[in-house]
């Protein structure tokens, strides 16, 4: 499948981009959200990372990594950009650089009929905010909304998929009037100004959906040590 080239290009690493590190001890769920909270993100939703999930797979020895994009979504009609390079990054030495990475590319196609090709996990050619696609390594190939892969070894979905994160959205800009956003129907405040959440608890991203990135895949190949202690870190960029 064509791919555009992202060799030796900076990576925009906006706060908006990157999600932070997250400390992971090997079957234990840690999560990290970041949705919208830049303006650049906010007029271009694509390159928008919103959460970051890793959680234990299918069996005990498998886990599986997440990456959700441009929340919130409404409807089922919504495409990667072609032009972005989305990576899922592991840190398996503790030094908060990037030992393995998962490179995530789409082709030009629009819902269903659009196409990815997911490399890794592979050793960078380059770490921080420069970046290479890789050219080693195993590459996974498949269609948006459907599985790729095999049920041993990796397996990769990319597509449309409910929000899954719970968050009283109007309240939180009533909460931190300074984040909301200029423009758009979360622009107007609702209610008074307050200090806590609503209770009953309201989540406004119910009725939404996000474009996903999920890997499944055994702990080994992730992991620089077979310790039972032995932690990982996880985080996400999408680049340009």
């Amino acid at each position: 499948m064509p791919l555009p080239s992202f060799s030796r290009r900076t990576v925009r690493t906006l706060a908006a981009l990157s999600v932070g590190v997250v400390a992971l001890a090997v079957g234990q769920r840690v999560y990290a959200s970041d949705h919208m909270d830049t303006p650049e993100v906010e007029l271009n939703p694509r390159m928008d990372i919103n959460d970051v999930y890793a959680f234990p797979g299918a069996s005990a020895d498998r886990i599986a990594l997440v990456v959700t994009t441009s929340s919130p979504i409404a409807g089922r009609t919504a495409s990667f950009d072609p032009n972005l390079l989305y990576q899922i990054k592991i840190d398996n030495t503790g030094d908060a650089v990037e030992d393995l990475v998962f490179q995530i590319t789409f082709d030009d196609g629009v819902g269903a009929a659009q196409r990815f090709a997911v490399r890794g996990p592979v050793a960078p050619a380059m770490t921080g905010t420069k970046t290479m696609l890789a050219t080693g390594g195993m590459v996974i190939n498949g269609t948006v909304g459907s599985s790729a892969g095999s049920v041993g070894g990796m397996q990769v979905f990319a597509g449309l998929r409910a929000d899954p994160f719970v968050i009283d959205l109007e309240q939180f800009f009533n909460i931190i009037p300074d984040r909301r956003p200029a423009t758009g129907p979360l622009a107007a405040q609702v209610g008074p100004p307050a200090s806590s959440f609503r209770m009953p608890g309201v989540d406004f991203l119910r009725p939404f959906n996000s474009l996903a990135i999920a890997i499944e895949l055994p702990k080994a190949a992730l992991q620089s040590s077979t310790a039972a202690a032995a932690k990982f870190g996880v985080w996400s960029t999408i680049s340009r």
